[in-house]
């Protein structure tokens, strides 16, 4: 094996995800491509193209010309426009192209994994043509992956690895960008600490600290006498993180101490995912 160690994580996550894609959307009948998931304005359908979409970029092939229509509600913005360019272009495709388009894109996607020798800083394409490295595309594919197969589980009514290789690359994604929402995007107060309490198949508890600059920093020392508090389980907390439900339709699982305000400004800033 060529790759390197660390990369091999985001390889095996990747692995497990689109196998656990692959065996779900095996034996579903045309109509169930269509059903809704949680990610908005995407079927079952467009999550897989999407899957295929990426993977086909990791690979280098080119992006296909195409004309987005205009009546697609839910792509705002450039990320989102370059993102859906490779789902509409899979509309139309039937249940058969789409598991045998899947399947051959896992194929060379496996092989080329399986020959990847490339540094983990090597520089790769990113969207809108951006470069990112190895590591960053490796790590992002493997956290991508999960959250969608947890879309298709949800649309399925097939839940499952919540604590699977990709939960925890999805975890620590997700806590990377958690000083950001706390001391950016919810302006907690300068000089205090929120801290996050998740229970579940991952469990972790993580502290917030807010300097006197206005940065949040992450860390995993609890607090005493925090500013705000969450408690809330695993699955609550991807589907906040990653834009799949509200606040308010998941305030019955999440308990929040010390300030609301603060408490209400951090949950409705949680989505890092555009």
């Amino acid at each position: 094996m060529s790759l390197h160690p660390v990369l091999q994580p985001y390889a095996d996550a990747w692995t497990h995800s689109v196998e656990a894609i692959s065996e779900l959307v095996q034996p579903l009948v045309e109509g169930e491509w269509n059903r809704r998931t949680p990610c908005p304005g995407w079927s079952v359908r467009d999550i897989v193209s999407h899957v295929i979409g990426m993977d086909c970029e990791a690979l280098g092939d080119p992006r296909p010309i195409h004309s987005l229509p205009r009546d697609l509600f839910h792509v705002t913005n450039d990320h989102q426009r370059y993102m859906e360019m490779q789902v509409d272009v899979r509309r139309h495709h039937t249940a058969p192209e789409m598991t045998s388009e899947l399947e051959y894109t896992v194929i060379r996607r496996n092989r080329q994994l399986r020959n990847e020798s490339r540094d983990p800083g090597a520089k790769v394409r990113g969207p809108l043509g951006t470069e990112i490295t190895l590591e960053e595309s490796m790590r992002y594919r493997a956290f991508d992956i999960w959250v969608h197969e947890q879309d298709l589980r949800a649309a399925l009514g097939r839940p499952g690895d919540l604590d699977s290789p990709g939960a925890h690359v999805a975890r620590d994604y997700l806590l990377d960008a958690l000083p950001r929402v706390v001391a950016e995007k919810a302006d907690a107060p300068r000089s205090s600490a929120i801290v996050f309490d998740v229970h579940g198949p991952v469990e972790f508890l993580r502290t917030i600290r807010v300097d006197i600059q206005g940065r949040g920093t992450l860390e995993t020392a609890p607090a005493l006498g925090p500013a705000a508090s969450l408690t809330l389980d695993w699955e609550t907390y991807v589907r906040l993180a990653c834009g799949r439900t509200t606040p308010e339709a998941v305030a019955d699982r999440v308990k929040t101490d010390g300030d609301p305000d603060l408490s209400a400004a951090i949950l409705r800033n949680f989505p890092v995912t555009q």
